[in-house]
């Protein structure tokens, strides 16, 4: 990667960093906003109003990606960090339980950085760089999961928490005057597509853009699946485990991706491999199995760290496919329904668990996450026989 690549990649990484620390941070505490800012105590509106902006941005992502081919990535990009902060700005003016509503709806509809973000990259690398470049990002929307709502909660004692998101509007205009100073990239999606496109001279990419879809759709499902009920089961298990130590187990997974990413990254993804990303499909499965059965803490946090290798492992491969059929020709469509993919897997997956955590207990969307991928690990690994030794 040359040294101007390795700018581009790092002030995007930036960019969509600051713009996720607010759309990331504040979710986990919507219950606060709507008691607080909004005097609305009904219970059930926290969890509604979390998945919106997760469900529209799956709906809009492709249309959008559709426009960045046709118009260029970088004005898309910069669009999209346009976007949430007005949809912060609306959300701090918010004065009941709709207006709020109103601007998540917007949040969901504008955004999109992740996706955009992806999709100018794929003008300035290609091959294994942009592989890594899709991990760094990656890293940047891990990093922010991680540290955002640790941050915004030294906040949130204000009298009207809501009105935080008045300074949160200020990071993503940031993020737009940095973007502005970027190259343009291709303007109009016209740039040939690069020897990357396939994985050797001569040699098909080893999957197409449909079937890397539905990957992607059921590595996500089976990791948040767990999401929504891991400190609730885990404090079920262990009633003597502080709150603080739950926390740190729920995001271990996400610590090891951040430490391990960057090294794992440089020795593997070279190349789309369906044998690796069926190892880490097998891997993640064994270990949300694991992690169903009776466990001491000792235990838990050794399969909670291998998780997070299987997660690590599987976005690199993950990556290394998309990087395979991904050119700056197709790049805003392909990656509007990569993100498109992803968000389905989080409402999926959310869905899915509250409805087997109510037929069989708090333990079952490990099991359910699991039996997602057992049907992926056999469909690669037979994939993998008809094709020649990847």
């Amino acid at each position: 990667m040359s040294a101007g690549t390795r700018r581009v990649v790092a002030v995007v990484m930036l960019c969509h960093f600051i713009a996720a620390f607010a759309a990331l941070g504040m979710p986990p505490f919507f219950a606060l906003i709507l008691q607080r800012s909004l005097h609305n105590d009904v219970p059930w509106l926290a969890g509604a109003f979390y998945v919106v902006p997760t469900l529209l941005a799956a709906i809009s992502a492709p249309w959008w990606g559709r426009l960045a081919d046709r118009f260029g990535k970088k004005p898309l990009l910069m669009r999209a960090q346009l976007g949430l902060a007005a949809s912060f700005l609306l959300a701090s003016y918010a004065t009941s339980s709709f207006a709020f509503l109103a601007a998540l709806v917007l949040q969901g509809v504008l955004g999109g950085t992740f996706s955009a973000s992806n999709a100018y990259l794929a003008t300035v690398a290609s091959g294994t760089t942009l592989t890594r470049s899709l991990t760094a990002m990656q890293w940047s929307a891990r990093a922010a999961l991680v540290a955002a709502p640790a941050c915004l909660g030294l906040w949130m004692g204000a009298e009207s928490p809501i009105a935080l998101y008045r300074w949160l509007a200020l990071l993503p205009l940031v993020a737009a005057a940095l973007i502005a100073w970027l190259p343009a990239g291709d303007a109009d999606g016209t740039v040939q597509r690069p020897a990357a496109r396939s994985t050797g001279a001569g040699t098909a990419a080893p999957a197409t853009p449909r079937q890397i879809y539905v990957l992607q759709f059921a590595f996500v499902f089976a990791t948040v699946a767990t999401f929504p009920y891991f400190i609730p089961d885990l404090q079920q298990r262990m009633p003597a485990l502080s709150a603080a130590t739950a926390g740190l187990l729920f995001g271990l997974p996400h610590l090891v991706y951040l430490a391990a990413a960057p090294l794992l990254s440089r020795r593997l993804g070279l190349a789309p491999s369906l044998t690796l990303l069926a190892t880490a499909y097998g891997t993640l499965a064994i270990a949300l199995l694991a992690q169903a059965a009776p466990l001491g803490l000792p235990a838990l946090v050794a399969w909670r760290l291998l998780m997070g290798i299987a997660m690590t492992v599987g976005f690199i491969a993950l990556h290394a496919l998309v990087a395979s059929v991904v050119h700056a020709g197709n790049a805003g469509r392909t990656f509007g329904w990569f993100e498109s993919s992803s968000k389905w897997g989080g409402v999926a997956a959310g869905l899915g668990a509250g409805a087997a955590v109510g037929l069989a207990g708090q333990r079952s969307p490990y099991l359910l996450g699991a039996a997602l991928l057992v049907p992926a690990v056999a469909y690669l690994l037979t994939a993998r026989q008809r094709m020649s030794p990847l």
